[in-house]
């Protein structure tokens, strides 16, 4: 529409174009920045740990002699790496020969190496089980999930509960039975439906110990005996 004038009418503030001038589009820089403002969230603990367990690998892969690829990484390396975390560990692990070997509360020192201890471990395979394919890495290559690693980490299980005296068991998960009171009528219907009056709220307890760092982002499990 033009006026009489001959120049282009300007639109109403209140009409569609006018919105449409004024607004910035969805896809500018100020709308995202402020949409990843709003959203944004500091990250949790376990992902802080994760991204420093993730970068304190790839600098051992860097310092490795000769250095090595991601890529060309294989679970040998993965135990290598774990070896080599056992010089910073705190967990006490008796020898064969030492006389409190199997004991879980010795009473006196001994010169038996620390070492890592093998929740401290576990739980550090599983963060870099992660962390390598959030990297983009494939599953079915991932080294942090091969057959050696896995016979490894239950030799170091077991291996530590004999030195120490002290097994290591899954636990056990906790069933709650919910019992409801049933009436007399309600007990009826319920036998009647089949007898099925009570559901079980089954939960699973596991955590990993209180934890103090060795190397540099790496986490480990203090435990001294």
């Amino acid at each position: 529409m033009e006026s009489t004038s001959g120049g282009a009418v300007p639109a109403s503030a209140s009409s569609p174009e006018a919105r449409n001038m004024e607004a910035p589009p969805a896809s500018s820089p100020v709308v995202a920045a402020q949409q990843a403002e709003g959203s944004s969230q500091p990250p949790s603990r376990y992902e802080s740990q994760k991204r420093r367990d993730w970068n304190t690998f790839l600098q051992y892969l860097r310092n490795h002699k000769p250095p090595l690829t991601l890529a060309r990484c294989s679970g040998a390396h993965v135990i290598e790496f774990l070896k080599y975390l056992d010089q910073f560990g705190k967990t006490k692990v008796h020898v064969t020969g030492c006389p409190h070997f199997g004991h879980p509360n010795p009473p006196s020192p001994c010169v038996c190496p620390l070492r890592q201890a093998w929740g401290s471990l576990d739980a550090l395979i599983g963060r870099l089980r992660a962390a390598y394919e959030e990297n983009g890495g494939r599953p079915e290559s991932n080294p942090f999930g091969a057959r050696a690693v896995r016979i490894y980490l239950r030799e170091v299980r077991e291996g530590q509960a004999k030195a120490r005296g002290i097994p290591y068991e899954k636990k056990k998960r906790k069933r709650t039975t919910m019992v409801s009171a049933v009436s007399g009528s309600g007990a009826a219907a319920a036998s009647g439906s089949g007898g099925n009056g009570a559901g079980d709220d089954t939960s699973a307890g596991a955590g990993v110990a209180s934890v103090s760092t060795a190397p540099p982002s790496v986490t480990t499990t203090s435990t001294t005996g």
